[in-house]
């Protein structure tokens, strides 16, 4: 198998971070294009304030919101997320950059699909119990349902 392409999850956490250093190593390895991908998450906005229950619906970008504060603020987040990755550790690799929204795991799929990655990188919250239940696990679910090899690279705090 030779490695091409790989992408690459970021998020503004350490697991994100750690995660992204060890795929941008692969790339620099193999010479690969990397394909760096954040994804917004839905958001969530009381449909009954009466009751207290939250619903809502994803963001979705095509909607032509008239100057949507929230989407400016996401995406330019987004970009200084990619931008900052690519400066740290992309030297000499040719990058791609990607803003995904929806759902994470479901994104971060569709990305790698479009992308035609060879392999994904992700980093792990290593979250177990009642937060694995209510959250899920992201890197569970790309792995179960990624048609390429997924490196799922889990953090570990440094000791002192």
């Amino acid at each position: 198998m030779k490695i091409r392409k790989i992408l690459i999850g970021i998020d503004e956490s350490e697991f994100s971070r750690h995660a992204a250093a060890y795929g941008f190593d692969i790339a620099h390895t193999y010479g690969a294009e990397v394909g760096l991908v954040h994804i917004v998450e839905p958001i969530i906005v009381p449909t009954d304030t009466q009751s207290g229950l939250m619903g809502g619906m994803p963001f979705d970008t095509n909607l032509n919101l008239p100057d949507s504060e929230l989407e400016t603020l996401q995406t330019n987040r987004s970009t200084t997320l990619l931008d900052q990755a690519a400066k740290e550790w992309g030297e000499g690799l040719q990058i791609a950059q990607f803003t995904q929204y929806g759902s994470t795991a479901e994104a971060i799929i569709e990305c790698s699909k479009e992308f035609n990655a060879d392999l994904i990188v992700i980093g792990t919250h290593r979250r177990t119990g009642i937060d694995k239940f209510f959250l899920g696990n992201v890197a569970e679910h790309v792995v179960n349902k990624s048609p390429v090899p997924v490196l799922v690279v889990p953090y570990i705090e440094a000791k002192d």
